[in-house]
């Protein structure tokens, strides 16, 4: 009967000493919040930067291409985001109304052509 006492107790005193634990809430900056995804823009950025078609494509325009870098380095996190967000919703070969175009001029010609 002592020792279910002396467990009871011991049972409590351990309960009440291990659930104390001190915990903080509060606002933390942006920045600390989301590092890894403004570095990931920003070198998504940089990477499309440095593909040779790219490259090609900003000469081509007047562009020098380590000067598009250079802006780039000098944008804000926002910015740079948002262009991030640009690139990845940018069709990747046109939006298809092309290919479709084609295929019912083909087939007007066709009709045109070959009807009796």
């Amino acid at each position: 009967m002592n020792l279910r006492k002396i467990t009871c107790r011991a049972l409590v005193v351990s309960m009440f000493a291990l659930s104390v634990q001190g915990a903080s809430a509060g606002m933390i900056p942006a920045e600390r919040a989301m590092p890894a995804q403004a570095q990931a823009d920003r070198t998504l950025v940089l990477d499309v930067l440095a593909r040779s078609e790219t490259s090609a494509q900003l000469q081509s325009m007047g562009i020098d291409p380590q000067l598009a870098r250079e802006r780039v380095a000098a944008m804000n996190d926002q910015e740079v985001s948002q262009l991030a967000q640009d690139i990845r919703t940018a069709p990747a070969g046109g939006n298809g109304w092309g290919v479709a175009a084609v295929i019912i001029i083909a087939a007007a010609v066709w009709y045109f052509v070959f009807r009796k």
